[in-house]
């Protein structure tokens, strides 16, 4: 699909998005996917959509050698729902930029698109209220210009939530990942906080292990505003712990829920 009529084809879903959202209803909204490292347990109801879009995101990281790179990338995913506890997601990144510079060389820069994702996510059924177990399985589709690839990918990703208080939620994600000669395991604890009937903060922290390469850790958080019942705004910061991790993740996002 060509960027000009992806991006109109997005504002259309977004402005039909923002109409909905100033309706007065009472149906409850579920909770969006964004920010942070891990997976939301809320589903779409079926007929109903969310759009999530980060705008932009960013990682920084100088490896050993003092090769430093900088990448700013859009993410676009839009959810429905399929069944009472399933529902679809589509993913994608329309437009990354990286820039590479070597202490001395010239820098070289590079823009593309990413890959496309395609998941389903399924909320299991558990008896007690302050427990929500969601699965997530997706597959990665190397559809992206080759820097910005990477490869043919599956994967299967589990959250676990847990309300300690009405306001305090714990969650652990766990994913693990394989394709293009390459496996890779997540994990991520994280601790979530309502600060008031608008804002809610998290800290969070994720471990990577893929086989062949050094271990990857990072930590940080993120902070979330309801401008409206179906819109959210985020922004979120994670920075690595050791040498072999990204030395910065940031982002800043919008959700938007409509029917």
């Amino acid at each position: 699909m060509r960027t000009p009529l992806f991006v109109a084809s997005l504002l259309g879903l977004l402005l039909s998005g923002t109409a909905a959202a100033q309706q007065a209803d009472d149906e409850e909204v579920p909770a969006f996917d964004r920010p942070g490292l891990g997976l939301g347990t809320g589903i779409v109801p079926r007929g109903a959509m969310a759009l999530e879009l980060g705008l932009p995101s960013y990682t920084r990281d100088t490896d050993r050698d003092g090769v430093r790179s900088e990448q700013f990338g859009s993410e676009v995913t839009l959810r429905t729902g399929l069944a009472p506890r399933l529902e679809l997601q589509l993913s994608g990144s329309p437009w990354q930029r990286e820039r590479m510079r070597a202490p001395t060389e010239p820098s070289l820069r590079e823009r593309g698109t990413g890959d496309t994702q395609v998941a389903l996510k399924w909320l299991a059924p558990l008896r007690t209220e302050n427990d929500r177990f969601a699965v997530l399985a997706y597959a990665t589709l190397a559809r992206g210009n080759a820097a910005f690839s990477e490869g043919r990918q599956y994967a299967l990703a589990g959250s676990w939530e847990h309300d300690f208080t009405e306001d305090l939620t714990s969650d652990l994600y766990v994913s693990h990942s394989r394709g293009d000669g390459q496996r890779a395991t997540v994990w991520s604890p994280s601790l979530s906080l309502a600060l008031g009937p608008r804002w809610s903060a998290f800290i969070e922290a994720g471990f990577t292990h893929t086989r062949g390469e050094p271990n990857e850790s990072v930590a940080g958080g993120g902070v979330t505003f309801l401008w409206s019942e179906r819109i959210q705004l985020d922004a979120s910061l994670d920075a690595g712990l050791d040498a072999d991790s990204p030395d910065l993740q940031a982002g800043v996002g919008l959700a938007v829920y409509f029917d």
